[in-house]
């Protein structure tokens, strides 16, 4: 049977619960109906007055060149920081259940990443790939090589990818530690004894067994890249050379805040939060037909 909680006060409970709901509605509801409401509206250029116009913001979005090409750079930098994450992840979460000597201090050396701000972490990363001060970056240039992400597109991308995944890796590496300790050591020793190797236990008995615990982490990196990655953009790149790292989230940020566009990049805000919601749904109501509880 489940234990209820049983409150003698009828109004304990919801004075419990009242801090957490005000959070929510002053932090996340509050601000997704401003980001709404302002979607609907159009400023003149001095911010005085502004009028209603309906659709008109998100019908300049899809003939926008600038939008989709942001769209199409937000695809791609998604995907490669989710799966360069969870892949590592899972390979130090696998590497770490072994039973090695200083096990521990592994651990506690790859969950430390996640205690570092976005920002933080892009600054370590300049320090390291940036060509004039960076140590790797500066090693590179002397070796010949045309290291320079300031002012080459395809290495700026590569950097924030490599920064964001970084800043990730420690996240999933606790979950997926945490699901693979929780496997049945006696499943794993049946398969051994039956002559499985290490890959093929990896792949048919305990990979399986982590579909929850990865299903999860497919909703929460994909989350993490579409909104969370701004302070690393923001510090590395600033959505250079030539917007070739400006995501979504950072072009609604260079629209609003520089731009001054209000209706626009609330517009942007809005059609970022229902592609956010649809993978969301799509993962729920498709992905998680393949997870076993």
């Amino acid at each position: 049977m489940r234990r209820r909680a049983v409150f003698s006060n009828k109004v304990l409970p919801y004075v419990l619960l009242t801090p957490q709901l005000l959070i929510t509605l002053v932090f996340f509801f509050w601000p997704a109906g401003q980001a709404v409401y302002q979607s609907f509206l159009f400023q003149d250029a001095f911010g005085l007055r502004q009028s209603f116009v309906w659709f008109d913001n998100f019908r300049a979005l899809i003939i926008d060149p600038l939008y989709l090409d942001s769209a199409g750079r937000t695809v791609v930098f998604t995907i490669s920081v989710t799966a360069l994450s969870m892949s590592f992840g899972l390979l130090f979460a696998a590497m770490a259940d072994r039973r090695i000597r200083g096990a521990t201090g592994y651990k506690t050396l790859l969950i430390w990443p996640y205690a570092v701000a976005p920002a933080v972490a892009a600054v370590l990363l300049l320090f390291i790939f940036h060509p004039s001060i960076g140590l790797l970056g500066r090693a590179l240039v002397r070796m010949g090589v045309p290291w320079d992400y300031l002012l080459n597109g395809p290495q700026a991308m590569l950097l924030v990818v490599l920064a964001s995944a970084w800043k990730q890796v420690s996240y999933n590496f606790l979950f997926f530690l945490a699901g693979l300790q929780s496997i049945q050591r006696p499943v794993i020793e049946a398969a051994a004894i039956d002559g499985a190797g290490p890959v093929r236990r990896f792949w048919s008995i305990m990979f399986p067994l982590l579909s929850p615990t990865t299903f999860f982490l497919l909703v929460v990196n994909l989350v993490y890249a579409f909104f969370d990655t701004f302070g690393t953009i923001h510090v590395l790149t600033r959505g250079g050379p030539g917007k070739a790292t400006e995501t979504l989230i950072y072009k609604a940020y260079v629209d609003g805040v520089i731009n001054l566009d209000l209706g626009g990049s609330s517009a942007q805000s809005v059609v970022l939060m229902l592609i956010v919601i649809a993978l969301t749904a799509i993962q729920f109501r498709y992905v998680e037909r393949r997870v076993h509880y």
